[in-house]
């Protein structure tokens, strides 16, 4: 049994991967795999690297944690394009999208982790100083419900702990429908400092263990997340179920029309582009001590199969 886990379960970024097992394309492969209902966030690389998964959908450069520089990681293939991330402010505020300026003086929540240092990343390229400009990045509320995570962004402005919320499409999604918050900051489609759509993108990663030792089920996976794409993009209800099984009913209920939202960029192909800006941030904020090769980061022997 081949074991899949995704950093952040019900968060659209990551979904592709997911479906990819749930729809059966895996099983088409003849690989028999299953999905972890875990928090891949919080130890999926480290569990990568000690063998107890095999795959792991989450941000490009999430092996950095448990694979120092690089060695022993492959990304196999895009999830989709460019950063996912989004800023959202409280509806209230009259800023217009997109207006860097006007984050001076928020209190922003964010993840500790990885997507705290994206936030930070996009501050200082905006040229916000925290200290002069009165920012402060504070944490998300605390909900020890891993299932309940989607909903921490509206929770920090419900508690008045923050302005704005940093995060994934269903945190976005979720305060839109409440009513309660609005897109600030969309990096896939173009807001942000320049640059800012090549921070980061989705990708499905493994060891180089499994590449050289079961290449053919790599590639097969390669062909499960194509195949994924494919179907997700035309007939994003097909979403809904998968959410039913795995989620809570709030975001279950919203999951098809991020489908259908992120379906433009469902492609698989890993652009020497998107290793640049992978490359660009990771050495920028720590996470690699210089730029590697594009074939150091990515298993490009599966290239071939990005567009089948």
């Amino acid at each position: 049994m081949y074991r899949l886990v995704v950093a952040d379960l019900d968060s659209p970024s990551y979904f592709v991967a997911t479906a990819a097992v749930e729809l059966g394309f895996f099983r088409e492969e003849g690989i028999d795999a299953e999905v972890e209902r875990a928090y891949g966030a919080l130890n999926g690389p480290e569990r990568l690297r000690a063998g107890e998964v095999h795959f792991l959908g989450g941000p490009a450069y999430m092996a950095t944690r448990a694979f120092p520089g690089w060695k022993g990681a492959k990304l196999l293939c895009a999830l989709a394009q460019y950063s996912y991330w989004f800023l959202a402010v409280r509806a209230d505020l009259a800023v217009a999208r997109g207006d860097l300026a006007a984050l001076k003086g928020l209190r922003i929540s964010a993840s500790r982790a990885f997507p705290e240092v994206g936030l930070r990343h996009l501050l200082k390229e905006a040229g916000i100083d925290l200290q002069r400009d009165k920012v402060s990045i504070v944490p998300l509320p605390d909900t020890k419900d891993e299932h309940l995570k989607y909903r921490v962004g509206v929770d920090a402005l419900a508690q008045n702990i923050a302005d704005a919320y940093w995060g994934n499409g269903m945190r976005l999604a979720i305060g839109e429908k409440l009513g309660v918050a609005k897109v600030h900051l969309d990096l896939r489609r173009g807001d942000g400092p320049p640059g800012a759509r090549f921070y980061n993108f989705p990708a499905l990663t493994t060891t180089e263990r499994l590449v050289e030792e079961a290449p053919q089920v790599a590639a097969g996976a390669v062909r499960a997340i194509v195949k994924a794409q494919r179907a997700l993009a035309a007939n994003p209800s097909l979403a809904t179920p998968i959410g039913e099984r795995l989620f809570a009913p709030e975001a279950a209920s919203l999951i098809a029309d991020l489908i259908a939202r992120d379906a433009p960029f469902y492609d698989a192909t890993i652009s020497t582009e998107a290793v640049d800006g992978i490359n660009k941030f990771a050495t920028a904020n720590g996470l690699l001590s210089e730029p590697l090769p594009y074939d150091r980061l990515v298993a490009s022997q599966f290239q071939d199969l990005w567009s089948r």
